[in-house]
């Protein structure tokens, strides 16, 4: 199983959080989708002879392309590989551009799953957020999707938000699960350096993340959408069954997956690359013929520790047999102790061999993650 994933870098405004905001006046998404459209044959032959299941459009608003822009990158992705019957494609797109006209114009190229960026149903929140839909705008989007015919639609949701009440999340959680959508992402607020949101926090404008209020809104939602018949599969991600993303999971099991565009990355299984995050340095190597990408060849020691730090975010969890097998790690001799006192410290567990997180574990799991690395 391979995967493609398409980072369609335009946005209409830079959100409250993050300076991800670049032009899309026609031109300029031409240019770009004419550049996508020639990293594929250059990139024909990095699958191999693997089958496509999934394609990604992602990063930015992908929905601000045209549906002829998006029709040809998907038809030259269909000629170029090998893509199955029942592929997932999935579009994420924000609940202000959409439309039942062009949602159902969506699912005629092939789009057969849709990721809605909602972040929250709250006015004040989103206001807050610089996010330029409203709580109603969110909640018909999903209504228009449904009316559009999609089947599979996942929606964005943010916690850990200065302001958020626990009783105000617990409403949020509410009229997600009413809505009936089958997928939900949930993501805590994160501060970064250098972007709109990190600089007031710095200045003393804006409150940083209260910790532990973002864990009682991360326990809230988890035992809150379990008793509503959602699995928690990755830590940041519920899905009632038959709905998880295929995608998203390739990911996180090490499957081999193309990016395409700037700052997409890629992995075949043993080195992994990234193209210019620069949109004209991007599109300047792609007519010029050259991948504008950098790589690293993984070893054996980065292979397992990804192994491990994706793998315990997931309900399947690690099986330490294997590592031994895979990346010559011999998990008992190394790691044995420390297996053993986070399992009797209640943060973990182990089930026929796998080696998973418990729900008080999850919120500890990139610490936990590190406890069992090989660093040098």
């Amino acid at each position: 199983m391979a995967g493609i994933y398409i980072h369609i870098p335009f946005c209409k405004q830079a959100c409250h959080y993050c300076d991800f905001h670049f032009s899309t006046s026609v031109k300029s998404t031409e240019a770009m989708c004419e550049a996508i459209c020639m990293e594929v044959l250059l990139q024909k032959t990095f699958l191999g002879k693997e089958s496509v299941e999934t394609i990604y459009f992602g990063g930015g608003t992908p929905s601000l392309i045209s549906l002829e822009h998006l029709g040809v990158i998907l038809s030259n992705i269909r000629k170029t590989f090998s893509v199955t019957e029942n592929a997932e494609i999935t579009l994420e797109a924000n609940p202000d551009d959409i439309d039942l006209k062009k949602l159902e114009e969506l699912k005629s190229l092939g789009v057969n799953r849709l990721s809605i960026g909602i972040q929250s149903f709250s006015d004040s929140i989103l206001k807050w957020m610089n996010r330029a839909h409203t709580g109603e705008e969110a909640l018909n989007s999903v209504l228009l999707a449904k009316e559009a015919g999609f089947q599979n639609i996942t929606i964005d949701l943010i916690y850990g938000v200065p302001g958020l009440s626990p009783n105000d999340w617990a409403t949020t959680l509410q009229q997600t699960i009413d809505l009936g959508v089958d997928h939900i992402s949930a993501y805590c607020l994160t501060v970064e350096r250098g972007t709109a949101l990190g600089n007031r926090v710095a200045k003393g404008i804006e409150q940083p993340v209260d910790e532990e209020l973002a864990a009682e809104h991360f326990q809230r939602m988890v035992k809150t959408l379990e008793n509503a018949g959602y699995e928690q599969y990755e830590i940041s991600n519920f899905a009632r069954k038959g709905h998880y993303s295929r995608h998203n999971t390739a990911y996180w099991t090490g499957e081999k997956y193309l990016g395409l565009g700037p700052s997409a990355h890629s992995y075949d299984g043993s080195k992994r690359s990234w193209n210019v995050s620069s949109n004209p340095a991007y599109i300047k190597a792609i007519n010029q013929g050259t991948l504008p990408s950098e790589q690293e060849v993984l070893s054996s020691a980065d292979r397992y520790n990804e192994w491990v730090m994706t793998g315990l975010r997931t309900r399947w969890g690690i099986v330490p047999g294997l590592a031994q097998e895979r990346f010559g790690v011999d998990m008992e001799v190394l790691f044995g102790e420390s297996l053993r006192n986070l399992i009797e410290s209640d943060l973990a567990h182990m089930q026929e061999g796998h080696f998973t997180l418990t729900r008080k574990g999850r919120l500890l799991a990139d610490g936990i993650a590190s406890e069992l690395f090989i660093t040098d």
